[in-house]
């Protein structure tokens, strides 16, 4: 059975781009299984897709190859890479929607955030992550695309690492990739735990970059837009108003029972929470 490919993009439903590429994988190889990750990544969002991307790899099977295609420099001189994880192999342009990824191996330390829109850092890869850029055109559909590399390129590229092509046939190793500096929640001088809020879900739900493993406990008090969560509940449809939530993530989340939390508190990513302790 050939490896799962799934699918991560900005593209939408209502055009045929998602289409177009799931049609050129199934050419080549007709046997893959496909599966979409997300296609409503707000356009040229690359951070959020490189969070949602960051929720979902985990529990795919061993092998499985992601492709994240959002890419606002397409047909620029930026790279199109392959990485290789111990579990997995990701396709995308080079341009920190693998932030995550490279992260999880290869973290760095937590520190006061300089902006909420951060600059991309060209990242050393540690011992465990292997990486070509994707140059050798043998592997491309012709003619291709200017405006659609993840049709000519990336997705000819994961049907052909699907049948097996060994990684470097597809281009030059490379030891460096961008990526963007992990957003990671710490202490302000009073001890208070200092979090932002990195997505915010279909149901209106925040989802901070504090971990559960972050907590001081469940006796806390959460501090968004002037509101103020006493403790944590153990699921959505408990208390009533506002509340602050472990979500399947394993994220903190600030959620609003029957309603969207995110309208009621005017808020956006990157809005600072503060969690204090008892």
């Amino acid at each position: 059975m050939a490896p799962v490919i799934t699918l991560t993009t900005d593209f939408g439903t209502s055009d045929a781009y998602v289409a177009a590429m799931k049609g050129v994988i199934l050419t080549i190889n007709p046997r893959a299984t496909i599966v979409d990750v997300c296609h409503s990544i707000e356009s040229q969002n690359i951070l959020q897709s490189a969070f949602i991307l960051s929720t979902a790899h985990h529990y795919f099977p061993e092998g499985t190859i992601h492709l994240a295609i959002v890419d606002p420099s397409v047909g620029s001189q930026r790279k199109a890479i392959i990485l290789k994880t111990p579990s997995a192999l990701f396709l995308a342009p080079d341009n920190g929607v693998l932030s995550y990824i490279i992260d999880e191996l290869c973290p760095t330390p937590a520190r006061p955030p300089t902006s909420t829109h951060p600059n991309l850092e060209h990242r050393k890869l540690g011992a465990d992550l292997e990486a070509v850029a994707i140059t050798n055109p043998d592997f491309w559909r012709q003619p291709v695309s200017t405006t659609f590399h993840g049709r000519d390129i990336f997705a000819p590229v994961a049907a052909h690492l699907s049948l097996g092509v060994p990684l470097h046939k597809f281009g030059e190793s490379i030891s460096c990739l961008y990526a963007f500096p992990i957003l990671r929640p710490y202490h302000d001088t009073e001890g208070n735990l200092l979090g932002r809020i990195l997505h915010i879900d279909n149901f209106g739900n925040l989802i901070t970059n504090v971990r559960n493993s972050d907590l001081p406990g469940e006796e806390i008090t959460v501090e968004i837009s002037n509101q103020h969560i006493h403790g944590l509940s153990h699921f959505y449809s408990q208390g009533s108003g506002l509340a602050a939530i472990i979500g399947s993530s394993g994220y903190l989340e600030i959620a609003l029972k029957n309603g969207n939390a995110a309208v009621f508190l005017d808020t956006k990513v990157g809005v600072e929470v503060r969690l204090k302790g008892s």
